[in-house]
């Protein structure tokens, strides 16, 4: 056997997601179970939503969860580097490898073209696939079209018959027939590659033995095995882990629980007690244990004990198993966790200019020095502790007021001027946008970020706030009413 060597690639597009971990989980596990590598790997190639904040958390959530990794873009290794954006040359090398080969071709479809060809295809109701327009194009035509400037991606160019064949470790073949199979983009105009031609290209690359993923991946494993074989490389070993579920078995969302690691550290939870959920999501330690650390896991860990049932993503079971965490830590322990879950409210009131920041809002609030701290709770204290008949406007649903919310939420993280310039504009058109009143959208906001209906001017408090704390405060309102 060659080493063992598997990576986790997320992208830095929002919060570091609860499905993140629990994929890495599983190959930390195999890697740490053989000896082998664990590598960390940033796929930021979608320009327009890659952020370095974004990366950041996810270092910072993985770590709070106690996933480490041996090679990555902080730490370094053989294969550096380790963003994808910092690959460009090595994707566009692969590419002209390809285009040499006969294995790709240029297009020049338009995206008016291309609209038009699928509207067609939908109203024939067949199957969205590319067809095939600028296959035949004479190479030195190609060559002239792309000298002149001509706008064009990089297509594989798929067989037209045969199968390919899925392997997957948890699963009986999986038989595609290539016909089936869209003529891929490789490579987009502006030299990025999609995500396929990365991702195969890296993989191959970095040596990963195998390529452990949620099973969403299946359908695109037979693109990058085309791929394989068009490069003449040998593929890793596959293994699809089955989807974290909501409790109506749809795909976990934020739409219907938190999702975000964040959520997890603002509420309390115990890093091990998160690890010890997730595993149960797809992996049994058998015997009917529930209750195991991470080294247990790893000493134990085979593919074998994985479940392809949809594990349901239940908060009262990962409450339950938190519980037992914590009444098990020693005193001393416990102190020392609390300790630190505090210790970043203290430092907030201990700095000067968040003083300074709150001292104007609520100056004229203050009677007695000693109010300050019941005016100012709402600053430092976290997680807030909701009253349903406070959040909930009268008239609406808890339903509606989670996505309403949600929405909102969704806006402001993208917003990159957190001041009261921008924010007051974007809530108003939110509003107008969901059939709300301004006013009635702007109370549930404010209870939302201060947990109280009286605070200083909603906006000015959001700017003192900042847009990390307002952002983690909205997604806990959200969870709060989503539990409801």
């Amino acid at each position: 056997m060659s080493p063992v060597r598997v990576r986790l690639a997320p992208s830095p597009t929002g919060d570091p997601h609860v499905g993140t971990a629990y994929i890495g989980l599983f190959n930390y596990a195999f890697a740490r179970r053989h000896g082998g590598k664990f590598v960390l790997r940033i796929e930021d190639t979608d320009r327009s939503r890659s952020s370095a904040a974004s990366e950041a958390a996810i270092f910072r959530a993985l770590r709070w969860v106690g996933l480490s990794w041996d090679e990555g873009p902080d730490v370094g290794g053989p294969h550096a580097p380790y963003r994808q954006s910092e690959r460009l040359a090595i994707y566009r090398r692969h590419g002209e490898l390809l285009l040499g080969s006969g294995s790709a071709y240029y297009c020049f479809c338009s995206p008016e073209r291309l609209e038009q060809m699928r509207e067609q295809q939908r109203r024939a109701k067949l199957p969205p696939k590319y067809d095939g327009a600028c296959r035949a194009l004479a190479g030195a035509e190609a060559e002239r079209r792309v000298a002149q400037g001509e706008p064009w991606v990089l297509r594989l160019k798929v067989p037209e018959s045969g199968e390919t064949v899925v392997a997957d470790q948890l699963r009986e073949p999986i038989r595609i027939q290539n016909a089936t199979i869209d003529d891929q983009v490789l490579l987009k105009s502006d030299g990025y590659p999609t995500y396929h031609l990365a991702n195969v290209v890296d993989d191959h690359l970095m040596e990963i033995s195998h390529v452990i993923r949620a099973e969403e991946w299946i359908a695109s494993t037979s693109k990058h095995l085309l791929l394989y074989r068009a490069f003449g490389w040998t593929a890793p070993e596959f293994l699809h882990l089955p989807l974290l579920r909501n409790a109506d078995n749809s795909k976990i969302s934020k739409r219907k629980n938190p999702v975000s690691l964040e959520f997890y550290r603002r509420q309390g939870y115990l890093p091990e007690a998160l690890l010890n959920f997730l595993a149960l999501m797809g992996w049994s330690m058998g015997e009917d244990r529930e209750l195991f650390s991470l080294d247990d896991m790893v000493r134990e860990f085979s593919f074998d004990r994985i479940s392809l049932g949809g594990p349901v993503f239940d908060l009262k079971k990962l409450d339950w198993i938190n519980g037992k965490y914590l009444r098990a830590l020693p005193a001393a322990e416990l102190r020392r966790r609390l300790s630190e879950w505090i210790e970043p409210k203290r430092e907030r009131l201990a700095d000067r200019a968040t003083l300074e920041a709150l001292l104007p809002l609520l100056q004229e609030r203050l009677v007695r020095l000693g109010d300050f701290h019941d005016a100012a709770s709402f600053f430092f204290d976290e997680p807030l502790r909701f009253d349903a008949a406070l959040l909930i406007p009268k008239g609406k649903s808890a339903r509606e007021t989670a996505k309403v919310l949600s929405g909102l939420n969704d806006q402001l993280r993208a917003l990159s001027d957190w001041s009261v310039n921008a924010l007051e504009p974007l809530h108003r058109a939110h509003a107008e946008a969901s059939g709300w009143d301004t006013k009635e959208l702007f109370m549930t906001v404010r209870i939302a970020v201060t947990g109280r209906r009286a605070s200083p001017p909603l906006f000015e408090t959001m700017t003192v706030l900042g847009g990390e704390r307002c952002l983690g405060r909205l997604e806990d309102a959200v969870a709060y009413l989503q539990a409801l």
